[in-house]
């Protein structure tokens, strides 16, 4: 697939299903997202992979117990649907913005770094035959889940990575009006 035709006819995919990338596939998705705009080289990622029942198993009791201490009086069928949330494709990669305090690239440029990386592997999978969906929400937010990953005070969790194969075709889509999104400037 050639550049052009991935960047204009990307989307997401819900709805993933085994295989997800493995060996060269994985390899280079992995390079994709190390190849990302990166302001004073400082490599500002942190990526986990949760592949295989277990590990997201793991990754869904993170969830739960996130919530759980969110709001202790949640209801328990919510608690199960955290704990399902991984499930929804064979392989999850949690992507972290590893910030330093450096003087000449703010934690803004280095979060941003970490989004470009995320969208980069999308695009990788993407272009290799994968399907994938960004997802962020509360659980990028809980303090338990960003102490269970072992982020630093600074770090964030800029999305999870959901890859796979797409269970269904591209969805129906409308055209964007792209010029109502630019404008000139007329100083």
């Amino acid at each position: 697939m050639d550049a052009l035709t991935l960047l204009t006819t990307r989307y997401s995919s819900a709805r993933l299903t085994e295989p997800a990338p493995h060996g060269d596939a994985l390899q280079l998705i992995k390079q994709a997202a190390v190849r990302v705009p990166d302001h004073g080289a400082l490599r500002p990622w942190r990526f986990v992979i949760f592949e295989g029942r277990e590990a997201l198993a793991k990754l869904g009791d993170i969830f739960a117990e996130a919530a759980l201490e969110d709001d202790p009086s949640i209801a328990n069928d919510i608690l199960e649907r955290a704990r399902q949330l991984p499930f929804r494709a064979p392989m999850v990669i949690a992507c972290i913005a590893k910030c330093t305090d450096h003087p000449k690239v703010p934690v803004t440029e280095q979060v941003q770094s970490a989004a470009c990386a995320v969208m980069a592997m999308q695009q990788a999978a993407f272009a290799l035959g994968f399907g994938g969906i960004w997802r962020t929400g509360a659980y990028a937010q809980y303090p338990f889940v960003k102490q269970a990953l072992g982020l630093g005070d600074d770090d964030e969790i800029v999305g999870y990575l959901y890859l796979g194969t797409c269970a269904q075709g591209a969805p129906e889509r409308n055209a964007v009006a792209v010029d109502k999104h630019f404008e000139y400037f007329s100083g």
